[in-house]
């Protein structure tokens, strides 16, 4: 006490020879510092990258789409199927991993937009030496454009901002159309490319940063959007064919296939995947938590939480039979067994599209060397090990996730392991499948059939190519089942459903697993279908709200149609 009461004046003496609100912060780096230094100026570059929203999160988007049931009874999520999505609950889906991965990215999405223009503002006037200088004002232009799609695939169009403004400025932003910014964004793509390496392997340290290449990829995202029925209605074939020409541009770029569908969700950032344009790398010290949110309490894991991401009877239905046919034929509404498909209700695990057991874990699944049980017997007395009767962190649907989830028996699944496979933002796949919706759209349905076949062709997949016969509107639906199974949970569905405007029929048909009943006399399991939560869908959920508070501060904003 004695010491302190010593120190004590000899602090008022120093604070009374110089203002205190001229002391430099000791936990922050100032703004002026940042920019008079290489390295401060290389890590706020770097740092702007967070723009990119990633896919491993508590809550995935898949729970906000008919790829998982949500049976999460709170969070961002739950206004995608157990309450109404509103523009006074909409901002909750934001906040990171807990309320809902960024979804609401609009907060998030001007953020760094502004960021990537003060950073701009800086390059133009700067004169300290950066080797990377013009490198960096490109991967800046390809953050910038990055989160203008983020934004306008949620929201439509929005303000266009090139330069930064105070922070409490009063500045009032009007909406600019989606066209509008779809040109500002391949304004940026085109400024950038020049001053970007063409590409980088998986395996070079700099791979995750932008590249020629990634904004190809983006521009092919970008154009197939903006030619989808959502935002293209009467069908301008110029937008299809922008977006079959962006997909061109990467066909023959030295890019292939992986081989083993299961393998490549498994790899480590750093190892080498010949299928791989742009990712988000994770290391041992800024790893992902995948695996402890998705897999259930059999590995004392939180299955996602409250086990909201577990594959949905929907999504395994329309993996394909292994000699090509879909297992059931939807008509009308209303689903039944495609008679030419094989398909047995009794054993409806059996001889489907290798890339359902790459991706769901089913009852009699084998993982880590354990035998999944999901079953309830027939007296309800006993159950299996992962039924949600066990643990209410095992699947309602009573299916847990194997994509992206670890194969090697001996890496532990909990939150104290540092998982490092990376998230794909652009593969190979998703060009061939751009490539061929655009085809089709256009009228050229050989191509689209070739280009589905190559993805159905992989070594590990091997499924039978989809014939000739197939053509007109029965070609579109194999083009749309194609890119759920082949893209599952890799955040493509949620807006595949709204720019295609098929919600009515995919997400308000309500949310389905499997009841599978051990029958304790016979041993026998009889499995059957079970509606776990209604959905209703309306067509204004094509597009998100924006938080009212965002309107109201805003005069000359306007919200989205139908909120």
């Amino acid at each position: 006490m004695k010491k302190l009461l010593f120190l004590l004046p000899i602090l008022v003496c120093f604070s009374c020879k110089r203002n205190i609100l001229d002391l430099t912060p000791q936990n922050a780096v100032s703004d002026a510092a940042v920019w008079s230094d290489a390295s401060l100026i290389g890590a706020y570059e770097v740092e702007m990258y967070n723009a990119i929203p990633h896919g491993f999160y508590i809550h995935m988007y898949s729970k906000m789409t008919d790829e998982a049931v949500n049976t999460a009874p709170c969070c961002g999520a739950d206004m995608f199927g157990r309450q109404p999505l509103t523009p006074d609950n909409v901002a909750n889906a934001n906040s990171g991993d807990y309320w809902g991965g960024y979804m609401y990215y609009y907060n998030q999405g001007f953020q760094y937009i502004r960021k990537v223009n003060i950073f701009l503002e800086h390059m133009a006037t700067t004169t300290i030496s950066l080797p990377k200088k013009a490198q960096w004002i490109a991967e800046a232009k390809f953050i910038r454009a990055f989160a203008y799609f983020e934004l306008i695939e949620r929201f439509g169009g929005m303000p266009i901002v090139t330069k930064s403004f105070p922070l409490g400025d009063l500045t009032q932003f009007k909406r600019n159309t989606y066209d509008e910014c779809v040109a500002f964004i391949k304004s940026d793509l085109d400024a950038a490319k020049p001053d970007l390496p063409v590409s980088y392997p998986s395996t070079d340290p700099n791979f995750g940063r932008a590249t020629q290449d990634a904004a190809k990829a983006l521009w092919s995202r970008v154009t197939l959007y903006a030619a989808s029925k959502l935002n293209n209605p009467t069908h301008d074939n110029a937008k299809w064919q922008a977006a079959a020409d962006a997909a061109a541009a990467l066909l023959n770029s030295g890019y292939s296939l992986y081989p083993d569908y299961r393998t490549e969700f498994n790899l480590l950032s750093g190892q080498a995947n010949s299928e791989l344009i742009f990712a988000r790398e994770f290391t041992t010290t800024n790893g992902q938590e995948a695996p402890a949110n998705n897999l259930g309490r059999r590995y004392g894991a939180y299955g996602g939480w409250w086990a909201s991401n577990g594959p949905s009877q929907n999504l395994v239905d329309d993996y394909d039979m292994t000699n090509g046919q879909p297992a059931f034929i939807n008509s009308g509404g209303v689903k039944t067994i495609n008679p030419l498909s094989g398909y047995d209700p009794q054993h409806p695990y059996t001889n489907r599209d290798p890339r359902f057991e790459a991706t769901v874990i089913h009852d009699g699944s084998v993982y880590h060397g354990d035998t999944f049980a999901m079953w309830v017997a027939s007296d309800g007395n006993t159950w299996g090990f992962d039924s949600p009767k066990q643990s209410s962190d095992n699947p309602t649907s009573n299916y847990e996730l194997r994509k992206f989830m670890p194969e090697d028996p001996n890496v532990p699944i909990s939150f104290q392991t540092v998982y490092t496979t990376p998230w794909i933002h652009f593969r190979l796949a998703e060009i061939y499948l751009n490539y061929a919706e655009a085809k089709f759209e256009l009228g050229d349905e050989a191509t689209c059939r070739q280009y589905i076949n190559m993805v159905r062709a992989r070594p590990s997949v091997n499924m039978p190519a989809i014939p000739a016969t197939v053509t007109g509107e029965a070609l579109r639906q194999r083009l749309y089942n194609e890119r759920r199974i082949e893209l599952a949970f890799e955040g493509h569905r949620f807006f595949d459903v709204r720019r295609w405007m098929i919600g009515a029929t995919t997400e308000g048909v309500g949310m389905y697993g499997m009841q599978i009943i051990l029958n304790t006399a016979t041993n026998v399991k009889t499995y059957t279908p079970v509606l776990l939560l209604s959905r209703p869908w309306f067509d204004q959920y094509n597009l998100l709200p924006i938080d009212r508070t965002e309107v109201k501060r805003n005069p000359l904003y306007t919200q989205n149609p139908g909120y």
